[in-house]
């Protein structure tokens, strides 16, 4: 956001079988958002997590949690992250829909994972499943 400095990142969650996403959060890559995705899965039965090497990972995982580290399991993660790029425009730097505010693109990126994966309406109502 305005400079490589400021960078944000979506943290979230997928089931591996489904690749459903199941918990995000928007913020900086420290310990700190790191920790506040593990908030928001508290209550969820998480047995194993798939992450790369970043440090915060070993450091925050709870014990009772398997963390393997390595590319072979995190590749439909990727691809969701291809995905994001591909349908909401506003991620790519050199668009006409970019945005400089964090804000913005909070709440985009939001409503798209509220949209696709939580299947919620415009306004946050249900949608039938």
């Amino acid at each position: 956001m305005g400079s490589k400095a400021n960078q944000r990142w979506t943290w979230y969650a997928i089931e591996r079988v489904g690749g459903r996403v199941v918990a995000y959060h928007n913020g900086r890559r420290n310990d700190q958002s790191y920790a506040e995705l593990l908030g928001k899965m508290a209550d969820l039965p998480i047995r194993r997590i798939y992450t790369d090497e970043w440090g915060a990972y070993a450091r925050l995982t709870p014990q009772h949690i398997e963390h393997v580290v390595g590319k072979d399991q995190t590749w439909k993660i990727e691809r969701k992250n291809l995905n994001f790029r591909t349908h909401i425009k506003r991620l790519s730097r050199r668009t006409i829909c970019f945005s400089k505010n964090e804000q913005i693109h909070d709440n985009v990126i939001g409503m798209y994972i509220n949209r696709h994966y939580f299947k919620t309406g415009q306004y946050g109502d249900s949608v039938a499943a």
